[in-house]
């Protein structure tokens, strides 16, 4: 009896252990079958339920593209262009990229142009030495206008302790320049390159570099915003024409400090289309100073200028100081103008505004004009040359609302310059001390009807 039950309870057991692997089997089966649908339906583009891409690789952030890994030489004399193109090309596809020019290596560029838009962030890192090519003739006629171009960049660097050598002394000298132009066309006889140009460029930072011997202007921005050079080294000789240091057209939201500027021409050069700018902490000298215009050439277009603050700044052996300049015969305002801190040594004309700007022996009278408005002219020390104040006002519409304070200028003794200061049609107000005393009858007082004819002309601009 007892073996009869031991063997229905193993019967019973062998049962339950195929039932149960029968259904493992089917459920296993089952499972394959589903999965082979959902590859299927996959496969033809479709997602189950729940189901996820695969997810994205993220750019590499923060690389370095090193010219000398692009195939430059680095030995002075052969062509590294290429290699910088090609270097820059790569780093604009990387967020927070840098192009690197490295140290103790010198890099001949023919003209290029390096062109946006880029990633964010994109940083020009010259340690090395750039060249331009030495032969004004070698240049070609399509690049006669700027040597290094940057084109449509935003939130973009250069720094570096290197410098940028834009080799020009060819093109300072008359023989071989203008040899080099009648090659060219008859029809542009001034037309030099620029070292570093920014065209439609915005939020740059330019620091910490140098630029030495432009052809013509040493860095330059045009139709940009949101500017900022710090702590740069621009430098030219006297013999150098037309060599601005800085020079802005067209360009809104800069900052330049803390910079020491050496040209043939102005230290910064402050053209029309220019608002809210700050330029303060510049040792400028030798060359022109610093300058707005000239303004109004040709009357190809309304010469506008507003909200410039200079100040804080160190001027030895240059011809102008703080200097407004138009052409006759120009439409446009300059408002909201200040020049104050200026200490200056040894300066033919420290404070002036010439409307009578001419680049001739002989220039032709117009009763139109730019029309100045709020200049302030303050805390202006040191020694003059010529004159300490030369305020030449349009016959037709004078200066307004210009004001002299703190004026402290004594003649040098190198030069033995006049004590009379020369003012012409300009109105505003003095305020003491003023060293000549001249100067306190620099200003007429009143003009009430000829502020409004001036205010009348913002629609010009405004």
């Amino acid at each position: 009896m007892k073996r009869s039950r031991s063997f229905s309870l193993l019967f019973y057991l062998y049962l339950l252990v195929i039932v149960f692997a029968t259904f493992s089997i089917v459920s296993m089966e089952a499972r394959k079958t589903n999965i082979k649908k959902k590859l299927h339906k996959r496969h033809k583009g479709g997602h189950t339920r729940g189901s996820h891409s695969p997810c994205p690789v993220p750019a590499p952030q923060g690389s370095t593209f090193d010219v000398l890994a692009f195939g430059a030489k680095g030995n002075g004399v052969s062509d590294d262009s290429e290699a910088l193109l090609a270097a820059w090309n790569g780093a604009c596809k990387v967020a927070a990229a840098t192009v690197k020019i490295p140290a103790q290596f010198k890099f001949l560029m023919k003209p290029v142009t390096l062109q946006g838009p880029c990633m964010p962030d994109l940083t020009l890192q010259i340690d090395g030495t750039l060249l331009a090519p030495s032969e004004a003739s070698s240049w070609p006629q399509s690049s006669l206008f700027q040597w290094i171009n940057f084109k449509w960049v935003q939130n973009f660097t250069i720094i570096g302790s290197g410098t940028v050598d834009g080799q020009g002394y060819n093109w300072w000298s008359s023989s071989e320049f203008y040899d080099m132009q009648k090659t060219y066309s008859k029809h542009i006889p001034s037309i030099k390159p620029t070292a570093i140009r920014f065209y439609s460029s915005n939020f740059v930072t330019v620091r910490d570099i140098r630029i030495i011997n432009s052809p013509l202007c040493h860095l330059k921005f045009d139709n940009s915003k949101g500017i900022k050079v710090n702590n740069i080294t621009i430098s030219s000789p006297e013999n150098s024409p037309n060599t601005d240091g800085i020079h802005l057209q067209n360009t809104q939201d800069v900052e330049i400090q803390r910079s020491i500027i050496s040209t043939g021409d102005d230290c910064v050069s402050i053209q029309t289309g220019c608002s809210n700018v700050h330029v303060h902490h510049i040792n400028c000298g030798p060359g022109h100073g610093i300058s707005l215009g000239g303004l109004g050439k040709d009357k190809t277009s309304a010469a506008c200028v507003s909200d410039i603050t200079v100040e804080d700044i160190s001027m030895k052996n240059t011809l102008f100081g703080a200097r407004i300049k138009t052409w006759q015969g120009g439409i446009g305002m300059v408002k909201n103008v200040t020049f104050s801190r200026i200490q200056v040594y040894d300066v033919m004309y420290p404070i002036m505004i010439d409307q009578y700007y001419c680049d001739k022996e002989i220039c032709k009278n117009h009763t139109s004009t730019v029309v100045i408005s709020g200049v302030k002219f303050d805390q202006i020390h040191g020694t003059y040359g010529m004159q300490p104040v030369h305020l030449a006002c349009s016959n037709s519409i004078p200066c307004t609302d210009v004001d002299l304070s703190d004026i402290q200028l004594s003649p040098s003794p190198k030069y033995r310059g006049l004590q009379q200061a020369v003012c012409w049609n300009s109105y505003g107000k003095s305020q003491g001390p003023l060293i000549p005393s001249s100067i306190d009858y620099c200003l007429r007082s009143g003009g009430g009807l000829i502020k409004r004819i001036a205010r009348s002309h913002d629609r010009v601009c405004y």
